[in-house]
């Protein structure tokens, strides 16, 4: 019994490894914060020589601790991350662009960088100057820049 005793650290450290090693393979986020759990019981028992029903509560305890952890930081880059796309429009706002297509029946489409966008105005030709009054939803909405 004491050979496995001595072994339960790396146990820990194994698990934690394989389970952040299945968050490269299995889609989602969920297995990292285990796998930290798991990493962090390890040092704890290898530190504290835990018996394995200590180890058990201390994982549970700190797979609970790190999941909640992992949740709150997912969240707030999450909310960041969308800002910045949800924006992405708005930084064209009065800017100027050359249409791609025409704008007909008061459709047409500019071209920014790599992205295709809808834009809606006047009834103007391709090559034509537009500026950007304002975004609506996913539309730019265009001036003639003339």
């Amino acid at each position: 019994m004491a050979a496995a005793e001595g072994l339960a650290p790396w146990i820990w450290l194994v698990l934690g490894l394989v389970l952040i090693g299945l968050e490269t393979v299995v889609p989602g986020i969920f297995l990292l914060w285990l796998g930290i759990a798991a990493l962090l019981t390890g040092l704890l028992d290898y530190g504290l020589d835990l018996s394995w029903q200590a180890a058990a509560v201390a994982f549970a305890l700190l797979s609970l601790a790190s999941v909640l952890l992992g949740r709150v930081l997912t969240r707030r880059l999450s909310a960041e991350g969308s800002d910045t796309l949800n924006r992405r429009g708005e930084a064209l706002v009065g800017r100027r662009f050359t249409l791609d297509r025409p704008i007909v029946s008061g459709e047409g489409r500019i071209r920014v960088d790599d992205t295709v966008w809808r834009v809606v105005g006047p009834d103007l030709p391709a090559g034509a100057v537009v500026r950007i009054a304002r975004i609506d939803g996913a539309t730019l909405v265009a001036e003639s820049a003339s």
